[in-house]
């Protein structure tokens, strides 16, 4: 059965008359009328018969009048999207993050979103290749050249460098560091694989012709500031995870390293879901409002 043939017949019983009914559907009158035959095979009866002020429906059509509103009904609850309150939401959200992002944009998230939405639990793992296409995760945090193209993707901010040393350093009480005396100091970096010594800031110093003494490569960002504190080195950092280093003062680089951005990343069959569309709003309201 068409769907329209049964909102054609709805129309019929609420107007008993074929051109008000066609008015009400946006339909010219003959389209009616060949709904309303069509109505007559598929329902074996007349349905409805001329009078002098319209039509007159059967005792089968009047029947039908009650299931054919419940049945439309049903099909417009499915059709409208649920109505989504987070304070009541029970789920689970999976997310993708580096420990950068899970410090830089992760934290103040949970923090906006437990009073919000009690019910809502998130599990953060290891952001990964082909994670969102395989069904693992609800959302990642990329970086620009790591989001696939076919990926749904707003970008949440961009981010810079500051360099992060030990608050009672010598260095700690310059107001610029020159490049010589930064690169004289100890570094410690950050890499992944946690055995490369190398990073951005030493190709930016390459174009310049020079070199800085990095004597420790960590794999997380998260551990740095407790080394910083307990040595006399200095790292290069990005900037939000530098503000509220306690112990540390941040200091700009005395020279120029590139940045980078991050991106909130979803796969299409998440777009519309209210649920999901609530904590990605709430994700970007936090970001927005990063110093």
């Amino acid at each position: 059965m068409d769907l329209n043939l049964l909102k054609a017949l709805d129309a019929l019983l609420d107007e008993r008359n074929v051109t008000r009914a066609a008015e009400r559907l946006a339909l010219p009158q003959p389209a009616m009328n060949v709904m309303l035959t069509r109505l007559r095979e598929s329902f074996g009866d007349q349905l409805f018969v001329r009078s002098q002020r319209g039509i007159v429906p059967t005792l089968r059509a009047l029947e039908l009048a009650a299931p054919v509103k419940q049945v439309l009904g049903d099909v417009q609850i499915l059709l409208e999207p649920p109505a989504f309150d987070p304070a009541l939401a029970n789920l689970a959200l999976t997310i993708a993050s580096t420990d950068y992002a899970l410090q830089a944009v992760l934290v103040p998230f949970l923090a906006a979103l437990r009073p919000r939405a009690p019910g809502i639990r998130i599990a953060v793992i290891p952001a990964q290749s082909q994670q969102l296409e395989r069904g693992e995760v609800d959302l990642a945090l990329l970086t620009p050249e790591n989001t696939p193209a076919e990926l749904r993707t707003r970008r949440l901010f961009d981010e810079r460098y500051v360099c992060l040393i030990r608050s009672d350093h010598p260095a700690a009480a310059a107001k610029r560091l020159s490049l010589d005396y930064f690169c004289a100091l100890e570094h410690a970096v950050v890499s992944h694989a946690g055995s490369n010594f190398m990073g951005v800031t030493d190709e930016a110093l390459a174009k310049l012709g020079r070199a800085r003494r990095v004597a420790l490569s960590v794999n997380s960002y998260l551990v740095l500031p407790d080394i910083l504190r307990e040595s006399d080195m200095i790292a290069v950092i990005p900037r939000r995870l530098a503000l509220n280093a306690e112990g540390l003062s941040m200091l700009e680089p005395p020279l120029d390293i590139p940045g980078f951005a991050t991106n909130a990343v979803w796969h299409q069959r998440t777009h519309h879901d209210p649920g999901q569309r609530w904590i990605r709003a709430l994700l970007f309201e936090t970001s927005d409002a990063l110093p």
